[in-house]
Order: structure tokens, then C-alpha cells, then sequence
């Protein structure tokens, strides 16, 4: 009967969510129910946790514990924060039905900035999809939305028959509501045959992110950094402008704009084997 149990036990999922950061840990901290008083503490238990499960032949799913989300699903559910039960709860409805990981017996140190990473691109994927569902356009009526994604796919594809053969690094930036952008990453791979090769989701998320500054007329701008076999990188740059349009950087601006830093205004200096080069014209 025992060793049944544990044969049911192990085709049982499980999901654990994870104080990622020592900010979220130190405000669940608050609360007489939590036990823990050291992040790296805490840390290796969850760790050793889902080794047990791991052992035991349990699938498990780890996805990140939100503090502020949980007590914003507490207050609509009416529950006691401070309970291990209602931990639980939060668990199993709001932090499994996000962004989650299957555990694989890695390290949680290289699992975290996975999970942190997905997370993010949801959510940046949620953000520029709202910033679509602005209706119709007053004067020709087309699906503005609709519209612009149209227009940031295009965009896309000019860019990377402009780039030809290489190995391209872009990136999207596009001003949003709070104190970071919306940044979308893609990395392509164009052969000599002309055989491309790019990942479905993360080009979905880069026309997302184009399209919503598109749509709301956003000052964004797309930087492009190649790579050949046997040359140095070459870096190139857009703002987006006009309505949809895509505005090829002068060397200097690319210079200036690639060294930088974004949070500072301060100068960098240039990166070895990097050369800055003007963008490419898009054909209209």
C-alpha cells in the first residue's frame, strides 16, 4: 500500500516558487509565518527541496514568488498573509499559471537568471500587446495594432536583408510607462545561401515591442551589432520616427549612443574590435 502511494506521489506535479531576489525575500520577511532570516540560507534549502523531488521522480516547475503580487492576491481573496496556507494557495493559482522552468537537477544559480529572463519577456510581451489595442485609426480606419505590426514585421525583414550573411545581435527599445523601456532582443543567423535562421518567439516579441512604438508614436530606436567570420563586429543604429518610419543613424550617433551609459549620461569607453558604422537605408 506504502510503495503505491509512492509510485501515485511521483506522477504528481509539483510547483515551487522562489524568492529570486534578496529585495523580495527581505519583504516576505515581515511576516511571523515566514521562516527564514538568511536569503543564502533560504537559498540552499529550496535548493536541497528540489533535489528531494528530483530523487523522487517528481516533475517540478520552478517559477519566481512575487511579494507585491501576493499580497495584492491576499487582499482580493481575503486571506491572512501571514499563513503558510495562503502562501500555498498562491502558489498553486497565480505563481503557477505564469512563468515557470522545469528543474532538471541545475544549480538554482543558473536556473534564476533563466526564469528572471522568461519572466521578463512576458511580461514586456503583455506590456507592448496592451500598448496594440488602441481601436481603429479616425481617419482611415484601419486596426492601428494591426497596422503597425504589419509595418514593425516589414521593418524587421528589410533590416535583415540590408545586414546579409552573418550572425546579427538586434535590439529593440522602445519608452514605456515606469522607469525601464520595453526591450526586445533577437539574434539571427543569415547564411550565404541566404538560409535564415532566427527564433519564432523572441521575433515575435522584437515586432511586438517595434509595433507598440509604432502604434503609439514613441521615440524608440533599434541597434544592430553583426558578427563575420575573420572581421571585426560592426554596430549599427535606427530611431524610429515619423510614424513608423526608421531613421539610419549617422556613425557619430551610433558612436555616441553605443558609448554611452543609459542610466549615468556619462561617457564608456569604445569596445576593442568594434567598429561603429551608419545605419542601412530601409527601402520605403
Amino acid at each position: 500500500m506504502v510503495s503505491a502511494r509512492r509510485r501515485l506521489r511521483s506522477e504528481v506535479p509539483s510547483t515551487v516558487a522562489v524568492l529570486a531576489g534578496a529585495d523580495d525575500f527581505a519583504a516576505m520577511r515581515g511576516y511571523a509565518s515566514f521562516a527564514f532570516d538568511d536569503h543564502a540560507t533560504y537559498m540552499r534549502q529550496m535548493e536541497g527541496l528540489l533535489r528531494e523531488f528530483a530523487a523522487r521522480g517528481t516533475h517540478t516547475s520552478v517559477a519566481l514568488f512575487d511579494p507585491a503580487g501576493y499580497e495584492e492576491f491576499c487582499t482580493e481573496s481575503r486571506l491572512d498573509p501571514d499563513s503558510p496556507a495562503s502562501r500555498t494557495r498562491y502558489t498553486a493559482e497565480v505563481a503557477a499559471a505564469g512563468t515557470k522552468v522545469t528543474y532538471e537537477g541545475q544549480p538554482l544559480a543558473r536556473l534564476l537568471p533563466r526564469l528572471v529572463a522568461e519572466a521578463e519577456q512576458q511580461a514586456t510581451w503583455e506590456h507592448a500587446s496592451a500598448l496594440l489595442t488602441r481601436g481603429d485609426c479616425d481617419t482611415c480606419g484601419q486596426d492601428i495594432g494591426r497596422a503597425a505590426f504589419a509595418r514593425a514585421t516589414a521593418l524587421l525583414r528589410r533590416i535583415i536583408e540590408a545586414a546579409g550573411p552573418g550572425t546579427h545581435h538586434l535590439v529593440c527599445s522602445v519608452p514605456a510607462a515606469g522607469p525601464a523601456p520595453l526591450v526586445a532582443v533577437l539574434h539571427t543567423e543569415t547564411r550565404d545561401d541566404g538560409l535564415l535562421h532566427l527564433g519564432e518567439a523572441s521575433a515575435l516579441l522584437f515586432c511586438t515591442v517595434l509595433a507598440a512604438g509604432i502604434a503609439t508614436d514613441r521615440p524608440g530606436g533599434v541597434v544592430l551589432r553583426s558578427t563575420l567570420p575573420g572581421r571585426r563586429d560592426t554596430v549599427r543604429g535606427w530611431n524610429l520616427k515619423d510614424g513608423g518610419r526608421l531613421r539610419p543613424l549617422t556613425e557619430a550617433e551610433v558612436f555616441a549612443a553605443y558609448c554611452t551609459d543609459t542610466r549615468t549620461g556619462e561617457p564608456v569607453p569604445p569596445e576593442p574590435g568594434v567598429d561603429y558604422r551608419a545605419g542601412l537605408p530601409l527601402d520605403d
